[in-house]
């Protein structure tokens, strides 16, 4: 892999030890980012932040924590795409305004970021990132001004702006959770029991972050829909928006954690079945099927017990590593792959190997892996691919490179086998992906692997790909 992770949301409204449970939630959500992180907490009608490079366990101390006082806060974990890796850009945003304060926690890409940056900057407005989400920010601020509530703001704010975004509003009284009209982005809601026997509201970006916060799972935010959290309970608007929906469908590949579940779709459950359609569209006589970890491991157990061919583990994988595609540089990330992955030599040696991965995108990443294979003895490696093959940026927060740079683009698969070394190599068929969420009528984003964008604006306004989007 050498693709970039999505950012992570967690928030809480009307909690005890509030500070401490955004802590874990964010914890559970590391994976979607480990550039830098921050929480927001309410405290006393007012919005206390911190936030700052690093991960979650290494920025968030004890003494920090205890900084952070409150009954309501938003978290985020970021990663960083096209712009800088600096604290600056590190989420939530706290932004005061004429009617008060608001911060704001945001997973996903807006389209259209840079038309609606200049309208603002003609305006006046001065910025102080270079995250999509400033812009938000901005236009929930200025629409603020002219609505009753700040919900109401958030409503007229996403009749303008166009993308995938799972967004978290906090102001001195309400938590304000709200997703984009496709779905794109997952967000999820949940409650916490407290001791006096009320509840406080939950929303993360998935369902691992509320299970590690002891929080029961309510439902998904639905696509387009903005709910509400405050004191006098919880409460749902419609945005008034009606596309069809379209669910990323790298979340079930990669992205999310497999212990998660999605728009109530297993996510383990749909790696298992990747495994096992691979099996029967590529089958190959071999010695073992292993898993890149740790996304290709649910993927490749799938293909063994389809296939019949044992599964083994097949790498240790340094746990004090992050993934490679977090690495702002290819050459950082080559250098992590060499410290994160080892095979065992004694699982693999004088073996006819089939290897699971989730994707190939500039080729090197998985070049590496067979090649260390191969040192350590395997007779053969046969690579299967969990997803299709890469054929298109993506612009909804996922840092799909441009063509020129997707090596599917530029090669024929045999080509592509020649190029990392493998003895065979399959992809994952795109019109497998019903099968392997488990359902029909592609309620789903695949635009990476067919060029079928669900806003097709997004072919408009992004025609040129060097003019990029603002960073997330």
């Amino acid at each position: 892999m050498a693709i970039h992770e999505e950012c992570g949301v967690y928030g809480i409204c009307g909690g005890e030890a509030v500070a401490s449970l955004v802590y874990y939630g964010l914890f559970a959500l590391q994976h979607r980012g480990q550039e830098s992180c921050g929480i927001a907490i309410n405290d006393d009608a007012s919005i206390n932040c911190l936030k700052g490079m690093g991960l979650v366990s290494e920025f968030f101390t004890p003494e920090k924590l205890a900084q952070l006082k409150g009954s309501t806060a938003i978290g985020h974990v970021r990663y960083s795409t096209t712009g800088s890796s600096t604290a600056d850009n590190a989420q939530p945003l706290v932004t005061q305004y004429i009617k008060g304060t608001l911060s704001i926690a945001h997973n996903g890409n807006l389209t259209n970021a840079i038309s609606l940056k200049a309208e603002l900057e003609d305006s006046g407005a001065i910025f102080h990132t270079t995250v999509d989400s400033e812009v938000i920010a901005y236009m929930i601020a200025s629409a603020r001004a002219k609505t009753d509530s700040v919900e109401e703001a958030v409503k007229s704010v996403m009749h303008k702006i166009q993308g995938g975004y799972a967004l978290l509003v906090m102001s001195p009284k309400k938590l304000i959770a709200a997703r984009d009209p496709y779905g794109l982005k997952p967000l999820v809601m949940g409650r916490i029991i407290r001791s006096d026997g009320g509840y406080a509201t939950v929303f993360a970006s998935e369902t691992c972050a509320l299970a590690a916060t002891g929080a029961e799972y309510v439902r998904d935010v639905l696509p387009g829909e903005i709910v509400i959290a405050d004191d006098s309970g919880v409460r749902s608007l419609d945005s008034g928006l009606t596309v069809k929906v379209k669910k990323c469908v790298f979340e079930y590949i990669y992205f999310a954690r497999p212990d998660s579940v999605i728009d109530g779709i297993s996510v383990f459950e749909a790696r298992v079945r990747a495994g096992a359609l691979l099996a029967r569209q590529y089958p190959v006589d071999a010695d073992c099927v292993i898993g890149v970890p740790e996304s290709g491991i649910d993927a490749a157990m799938g293909y063994a017990k389809e296939s019949g061919i044992p599964y083994e583990k097949g790498f240790v994988k340094n746990s004090y590593v992050g993934r490679t595609f977090i690495k702002p540089s290819q050459q950082l990330r080559a250098q992590a792959v060499r410290i994160k992955l080892n095979p065992i030599a004694a699982a693999v040696k004088g073996k006819r190997v089939v290897m699971i991965d989730d994707s190939i995108v500039r080729g090197t990443t998985i070049a590496n892996i067979v090649r260390m294979l191969r040192t350590a003895g395997a007779a053969e490696v046969h690579v299967r691919i969990s997803s299709p093959p890469f054929t298109n940026p993506c612009y909804y927060g996922t840092d799909v490179p441009s063509r020129e740079n997707l090596i599917a683009c530029q090669h024929t698969l045999p080509e592509i086998r020649e190029i990392i070394g493998a003895d065979s190599l399959g992809y994952l068929r795109v019109d497998s992906l019903d099968e392997m969420l488990g359902e029909e009528g592609r309620h789903y984003c695949d635009a990476c692997f067919t060029g079928d964008y669900p806003n097709v604006d997004t072919k408009i306004d992004l025609m040129n790909e060097d003019a990029g989007v603002l960073e997330k």
